[in-house]
Parts: structure tokens; C-alpha cells; sequence
């Protein structure tokens, strides 16, 4: 079971592990999620709660509703949610990294050397595979 934390609202907790369910290929495309009713009920939250996650995903259309039957992944949610985490992940990380270099003084050719050896050394622990 899963439990939430203090850090941020549990509907932001919700609707970010259904994201990451989604990127993991737990739930692939066109797949039902648990209803609002059944996921409060699993993780012991308020009803009202589970369905502002829900809605929050059905708003930057992650998921879609099918009348009477239920909630279900977009087909297009896995691409979607890929497109913002490489976006984030060079505002966030990567630009953050540049500036820091250069305050410090790191070439370029330095970084770019170490993730390569990053990257090799993870490709043998993993047999090659990505």
C-alpha cells in the first residue's frame, strides 16, 4: 500500500503516481484505472480527494472518462508525459549543470566525457541493454 507524505497536497501524490505508473508502462494506453470510489477506498483517503487527482489527469488529458464505464489512459499519455519530463529535465537539471560548471570553472568536453562513461558503464551492468 502505498503512503502519502506531508510534502504536497495527496491529490498531486495521486495524480504524479499515476504518472509514473503510466511512464513505467504499469499502465499502458487505453487501460482502466481504478475508479475515484476504489482507489479512496484502497488508500484509506477521502473520496473527493482521490477524485481531484483524478481530475487533474483528466484536465492535462492523461487520462480520459468513458461514460458509465470508467477512466482510462490516453493514448497518447505516455508520449505526453516523456515530452514534459525531457522538457523539465533540461530546465531543471541539465541548464542548472551548465551554469554551475561554468561558475566553477568544468569544460564542457569534461561533462560530456563523464556521462558518456556514465552511460558505458551502466550499458555493461546492464548487459548492453537500455
Amino acid at each position: 500500500m502505498r503512503l502519502f507524505d506531508e510534502r504536497s497536497p495527496i491529490y498531486r501524490q495521486i495524480a504524479e503516481q499515476i504518472k509514473a505508473d503510466i511512464l513505467n508502462g504499469v499502465l499502458p494506453e487505453n487501460t482502466q484505472v481504478m475508479s475515484t470510489n476504489q482507489y479512496a477506498a484502497f488508500y484509506r483517503i477521502n473520496p473527493a480527494t482521490a477524485a481531484k487527482g483524478f481530475q487533474q489527469l483528466v484536465d492535462e488529458q492523461i487520462l480520459y472518462k468513458k461514460r458509465g464505464v470508467g477512466m482510462f489512459v490516453s493514448p497518447d499519455a505516455r508520449d505526453r508525459l516523456r515530452e514534459q519530463r525531457r522538457a523539465r529535465f533540461f530546465t531543471d537539471v541539465v541548464d542548472q549543470m551548465v551554469a554551475e560548471a561554468k561558475v566553477i570553472g568544468v569544460p564542457l568536453a569534461d561533462i560530456v566525457h563523464y556521462i558518456q562513461h556514465a552511460q558505458s558503464a551502466g550499458d555493461a551492468e546492464n548487459g548492453g541493454q537500455r
